[in-house]
């Protein structure tokens, strides 16, 4: 009975030095990848990635002592009532039409 004990305690202290090494492996490996698993792919949308441009650009005109340029001063220009009521008008006839040839169909 001793001597199945003596066996298994000597194969846990196996099983966690083969575990240390191969975590030792494993950091070897993604540290020549150049890999970290660590960071997952975050991506920012496009406003975002213009707020902090925006703020990086206030901050660097502030060291400078320039004229900071707001992000809003570059949005495109809202549509005019007229413009919006065509595109509406147009997307309705699009969806009206769609519709008649799922209908036919």
């Amino acid at each position: 009975m001793s001597n199945i004990q003596s066996v298994l305690n000597h194969l846990q202290q196996e099983r966690i030095l083969l575990n240390a090494q191969l975590e030792r492996l494993n950091s070897a490996i993604s540290a020549l990848r150049g890999t970290s698993s660590s960071r997952t792919g975050r991506s920012l949308s496009t406003a975002a990635r213009a707020r902090i441009a925006a703020a990086q650009r206030a901050r660097w005109a502030k060291v400078k002592r320039l004229k900071v340029v707001s992000i809003n001063a570059r949005r495109r220009p809202k549509l005019s009532v007229t413009a919006l009521a065509k595109i509406r008008a147009a997307q309705k006839a699009r969806w009206a039409k769609w519709r008649k040839q799922q209908k036919s169909a």
